[in-house]
């Protein structure tokens, strides 16, 4: 069997980031590395540069290459590439975008930069986008394309192709192609696969899927996505609220908003507030103030644990071994609670568990927790002997009892209720849970020392 070549080395230019070559200001080796790279990495690239250099970079490409690079950076990073370009190259870039990226991009744009894209926008370029604009925040209308093609179910397959073929440039995608009756209404879809491999003289209304999954363009673009997931489409028809075709909702868009929504959940469970734009690129100063209000929140709530131990001083002067086990119960229990609040989160995250569902979830988390408090309990009881007494091993095996039971029930409730009266249930998941948790767990532990050891 003949040997295979390996593959070639990368050249000094490849293997250097672009960062430092337009750093060096070495223009030429800056257009290799461009050239050399697919979109997705050039626009990883640009997305940890400053400004100035991002900029610089970007300019340097091809006027096709610099529209697929443009679409893959999230919009912060293309709003600071917007600011750098002259009017005709601004103009030429987001005429060509399509109207749902380019929405998604004037999401979060400041007002003087919407005006100056809008300005800029041939009449029917401005009117899909002004529309897509106009449904609400976070809804599936924001995020659909318009573009789309639909196909009467009187035409034949051998029709229904050439109709494809003519106008099937127009739209973003032709995989799913959306059938409606004379007033756009929509009454199923059909695959592209389908019509290719039919006869000719096939009938569209054979090859149909009627009562397909769909979404109102006013709909939650997240619950849309996970609806997308659920049920294994590429791409999800739109309908107003008279049931008419106004859009697509494409897979790409629909990973995008399940990952933007996931993003924001790890932040809001790490106790911190969620960014745009790429991490590398963010400043020390940017990552403390996204940081620091939450910390700040916590560690006043902190004081709880402060005030509880101040109300059973007496209790710790009269037992003083009483204080070498405190870290060790609240940070069982506050990890306890944690994966009861994160296990929640995502369960409602996912669709796997309702509102309605909260007393069932108390009912299993709370199991959960005393199985868990239970083997805590063989090996807090053996800590305590060795270390101290028996009696105290005693108080400190309850109380992991009570307290896994307990953080566990108080971890799997408060992302449910908080679903209940509108809060994002990642928001009071396992910062706030582990904070209060360690103010309870603490009252537990004294008054089981109390109750045990009789002071």
């Amino acid at each position: 069997m003949p040997q295979s070549n390996p593959p070639p080395e990368p050249s000094a230019e490849q293997a250097e980031s672009l960062r430092d070559i337009v750093g060096d200001q070495r223009l030429d080796a800056a257009q290799e590395w461009l050239e050399a790279h697919p979109p997705h990495v050039v626009a990883d690239e640009l997305a940890r540069m400053d400004a100035v250099d991002a900029g610089v970079a970007f300019r340097l490409l091809r006027k096709d290459r610099a529209l697929e690079v443009f679409e893959e950076l999230e919009p912060v990073d293309q709003q600071q590439i917007l600011e750098g370009l002259r009017d005709r190259s601004f103009r030429d870039l987001i005429e060509d975008m399509a109207p749902d990226d380019r929405a998604r991009m004037l999401r979060e744009a400041p007002a003087k930069v919407v005006k100056r894209v809008l300005a800029g926008l041939s009449p029917n370029e401005r009117r899909m986008t002004s529309s897509l604009l106009g449904y609400p925040e976070g809804s599936v209308g924001r995020y659909m394309t318009p573009e789309v093609m639909a196909l009467s179910r009187v035409l034949t397959v051998e029709q229904a192709l050439r109709t494809v073929r003519e106008k099937g440039a127009e739209a973003e995608t032709v995989y799913t192609l959306p059938v409606v009756d004379s007033g756009r209404r929509l009454t199923g879809v059909v695959e592209l696969r389908e019509l290719v491999l039919n006869a000719p003289g096939t009938m569209v209304s054979e090859l149909v899927v009627t009562e397909p999954a769909s979404a109102y363009a006013t709909d939650s673009a997240e619950a849309a996505a996970r609806l997308m997931r659920e049920t294994n489409d590429f791409n999800l028809p739109v309908v107003d609220s008279e049931e008419r075709l106004v859009g697509l909702f494409t897979i790409d868009d629909a990973v995008e908003v399940i990952e933007a929504a996931d993003t924001e959940d790890v932040a809001r469970q790490a106790g911190a507030a969620p960014w745009a734009g790429h991490y590398m690129a963010a400043s020390v100063w940017q990552l403390a103030r996204y940081r620091a209000l939450w910390l700040s929140l916590l560690l006043v709530a902190a004081t709880l644990t402060v005030g509880v131990t101040q109300a059973f001083e007496t209790t710790l002067e009269q037992v003083a071994a009483l204080a070498l086990f405190i870290p060790m119960l609240i940070g069982a229990g506050g990890n306890a609670g944690a994966q009861a609040a994160t296990a929640c989160v995502r369960a409602l995250a996912v669709g796997e568990v309702r509102s309605s569902d909260l007393i069932r979830v108390i009912w299993r988390e709370c199991r959960v927790g005393l199985v868990l408090g239970s083997l805590l309990a063989v090996l807090g009881l053996l800590l305590g002997t060795v270390f101290v007494s028996a009696r105290i091993a005693l108080v400190v095996g309850i109380t992991l009892v009570i307290i896994c039971g307990w953080a566990a029930t108080i971890g799997g409730a408060m992302p449910l209720l908080a679903r209940r009266v509108r809060i994002d249930p990642a928001v009071v998941s396992a910062p706030m849970v582990t904070t209060l948790v360690d103010a309870t767990g603490l009252i537990i532990y004294f008054l089981t020392a109390k109750v045990v050891l009789g002071v």
